[in-house]
């Protein structure tokens, strides 16, 4: 389809990951969209972020520029042994106990900064697709249309809106409020993560050559994970911690005291007590949504953690969003008029929602085993290993293609099964004013 004889007209709430991945499937598509950002300018929340083949694989399909300028700014292991190694599994305890390596000989470490993973982004989208400062207050859902407001007063109408507007995104109220209620606020993962970055130099002059790899420190209760980002130049620091009370409040980062954090990571080897130098004594609580029933409701949809955020335990949360970007961008791509939206999102929602909520789920259960808490593995780092070496591979290696096939498949058979809508009717229904400004017609 050429994008000049475009008939249907949408809408993406959100300049994140998965915003702008589905924007880049869709331009190579030749599908037009419209993207709003509640902030002033593109934000990268968070620092570091693992992608694995599947992601790239996601990527390539979407777009092989894509791919390739990915490839330009990811980071690997720096020792020429671990390059096939996704990381390291060790102890945290005084010496580093020994646990093992999750690997696998067609894998390739790959990380890079959050910032420099939207720069890649940002180039390939057309300027002027990207409207900044536009904060949703309001969706309503009327005639086949959905009705945008901002908080500058304007309203806007597009045939379909796709919500790509984070964990918290209002999006989601939209779709689930209605029916499933108890399931528009995320569930707290009962763990929570201090961050730091610092540079490579800094590291290696506390702990060595262990920070140049990826790596996990685990005791009970407690982790540690660090890896190298920024083309190699700087190390990600995450530490995570069990916490088996409720998390009471708004799901936001909390200050404490620095004393308070360092009497909380007692116990980890005096190196990475040292590492603490360079994290921030703030806590930031894991939310996760493992149980969402629908991703559709009418011409609004979900997408990537707005619909299934993920704790960070497989490295797997941003994957699933690209995943996402990739089968909703190609069913989007067969789309000859506003009439087969519905069953596009049907389609995806078949296809996507089953997929990314097993890996949500296995990721909260992942978490107990990395605390050293889980019955079946306790604190044997060596049986952990060889359960990562079984489990991720089904990630990493997961046939996109096949999903993406199949969703096709699928669609046309939705699609043929429609009404034939008379042309006449058609052309009635187009030329239907509107006081609300449609961004399709001007």
């Amino acid at each position: 389809m050429s994008s000049t004889d475009q008939s249907f007209s949408l809408a993406i709430i959100g300049s994140g990951i998965g915003g702008l991945a589905l924007a880049i499937g869709l331009l190579k598509q030749n599908v037009r969209c419209t993207v709003y950002e509640a902030a002033p300018v593109f934000d990268a929340v968070g620092a570091g972020i693992g992608l694995g083949p599947n992601s790239l694989k996601a990527m390539a399909l979407m777009d092989e520029e894509f791919a390739k300028m990915y490839d330009d700014i990811k980071v690997g292991n720096t020792a020429p042994e671990r390059y096939n190694e996704q990381i390291e599994i060790l102890g945290a305890e005084e010496g580093f106990r020994h646990g093992g390596s999750v690997r696998h000989p067609d894998f390739t470490r790959s990380s890079a900064h959050r910032r420099a993973l939207l720069e890649v982004m940002k180039s390939l989208i057309p300027e002027g697709t990207v409207k900044f400062n536009k904060r949703v207050v309001s969706l309503v859902q009327k005639d086949s249309k959905v009705s945008i407001e901002f908080t500058d007063g304007e309203k806007v109408i597009f045939d379909a809106v796709i919500g790509c507007d984070g964990i918290k995104g209002m999006t989601r109220r939209e779709v689930l409020e209605s029916r499933y209620p108890e399931e528009v606020p995320a569930k707290y993962c009962n763990e929570y993560v201090y961050r730091g970055i610092t540079t490579m130099e800094n590291a290696k002059a506390i702990i060595g050559t262990y920070a140049e790899d990826a790596r996990w420190f685990m005791m009970p209760n407690k982790g540690w994970a660090m890896y190298p980002i920024s083309g190699g130049k700087e190390v990600n620091i995450v530490v995570f911690v069990n916490d088996d009370k409720p998390w009471v409040g708004e799901q936001a980062a909390r200050p404490v005291e620095k004393e308070e954090m360092l009497r909380e990571l007692e116990g980890f080897d005096k190196r990475l007590i040292g590492l603490l130098e360079y994290v921030k004594p703030m806590r930031w609580p894991l939310f996760h949504h493992p149980d969402t029933p629908t991703y559709v409701k009418e011409r609004i949809c979900l997408l990537g953690d707005v619909a299934h955020a993920s704790s960070p335990n497989q490295a797997a949360g941003a994957g699933q969003g690209l995943e996402d970007a990739l089968v909703l961008s190609r069913v989007l791509g067969l789309v000859k008029n506003a009439s087969e939206l519905d069953a596009a999102f049907e389609v995806y929602d078949l296809i996507r929602r089953p997929r990314a909520q097993k890996v949500v789920q296995e990721s909260k259960d992942v978490g107990d085993i990395y605390f050293l808490t889980h019955p079946d593995f306790g604190t044997d780092l060596e049986k952990i290993t060889e359960d990562a070496n079984r489990r991720l591979p089904l990630i990493w290696w997961y046939d996109l293609e096949a999903d993406v096939k199949i969703a096709e498949e699928e669609f046309r058979k939705k699609v043929a099964r429609l009404p034939t809508v008379g042309k006449g009717s058609a052309e009635k229904t187009s030329k239907k004013k509107t006081s609300i400004f449609h961004p399709m017609e001007g």
